[in-house]
């Protein structure tokens, strides 16, 4: 069916600048949280907060969980994009800087426009596929800029796994039936906790309850502006909008990423950071400029 045309223009735009916005911060609160808390620890204890007040909202206003291809394709996102995505994040960036996790991001809306026309969701265009390279090219030169930085290969490679898994569980979401933000996230979160919580005990993590407000302060943060606001409209964006359009949230947020942890971490920002994030938002103009084609589920 086309990209549901009755959903209005404005609000699709509020809710992308919104991700961008929160996802952004997010970086910066995992890595200044990752401090006091244990980082699987920290995912589950966040994912079930946010789990725990998700279906107490469900409860109150009698609203039915996902059944059957709803549940399926839920259960698939929160594997994918917090039982995995979360522990890799949150891991790695107990060495990598806020910023360059965040730049490994951008490359999300390279595979996930190929996964898009791998399922038949999305047309690829000649537009599209200009703006995302443009965007790599960005890429590689905010990474390269960071070489200098000797991080070490496996967290690396950590975050690298991380922006694989998560485009695949937005894509199997996306080819489930439509369904209700609050639903998939009731459901992908509380899965994403056990999961953490499994990873937490297999590296051996503490598991002390947070009592500081350095300790508490980033695990709320987190939950309410992370889990229940920027995953929720992004839930939303799925079903609302083409994911090759949507996708390119994940190039904005390195740029925010980057001035924040600049600001407020003294991570540093090299010209040719600078230059490669000006040559990421040129192919995100293009990108999002782009004929957005016909979905077909």
């Amino acid at each position: 069916m086309s990209e549901t045309p009755h959903t209005p223009s404005a609000s699709r735009v509020a809710a992308f600048v919104a991700c961008c916005a929160i996802w952004g911060s997010t970086f910066l609160v995992i890595r200044i949280g990752n401090g006091t808390v244990a980082p699987a620890w920290a995912a589950c204890l966040r994912l079930t907060l946010a789990s725990a007040v998700l279906w107490l909202w469900m409860a109150f206003r009698r609203q039915a969980a996902p059944r059957g291809a709803a549940l399926t394709a839920a259960l698939q996102y929160g594997a994918l994009q917090f039982g995995l995505n979360f522990p890799l994040l949150y891991w790695d960036e107990t060495v990598v800087p806020s910023g360059l996790s965040a730049v490994f991001y951008a490359t999300a809306p390279i595979t996930l426009m190929m996964l898009a026309r791998a399922f038949g969701l999305e047309r690829l265009t000649r537009r599209k596929v200009a703006g995302a390279l443009l965007a790599f090219t960005g890429v590689v030169l905010l990474f390269s800029s960071e070489l200098s930085a000797q991080v070490p290969l496996l967290p690396l490679g950590a975050v690298f796994a991380s922006t694989l898994v998560s485009p695949l569980g937005s894509t199997l979401l996306k080819l489930g039936p439509a369904q209700s933000a609050i639903g998939v996230n009731a459901v992908g979160c509380a899965l994403g906790a056990a999961m953490c919580l499994v990873w937490s005990f297999a590296l051996g993590e503490s598991h002390a309850v947070p009592h500081t407000a350095a300790a508490i302060l980033p695990v709320v943060y987190l939950t309410l502006a992370g889990s229940l606001g920027a995953f929720l409209l992004w839930s939303w964006l799925v079903h609302h909008a083409p994911l090759s359009k949507i996708s390119y949230i994940a190039v904005i947020v390195p740029l925010v990423a980057l001035g924040l942890g600049a600001l407020l971490l003294h991570e540093r920002v090299l010209p040719l950071t600078l230059a490669g994030s000006a040559v990421v938002l040129a192919g995100v103009v293009i990108g999002l400029g782009a004929p957005s084609g016909r979905a077909t589920s």
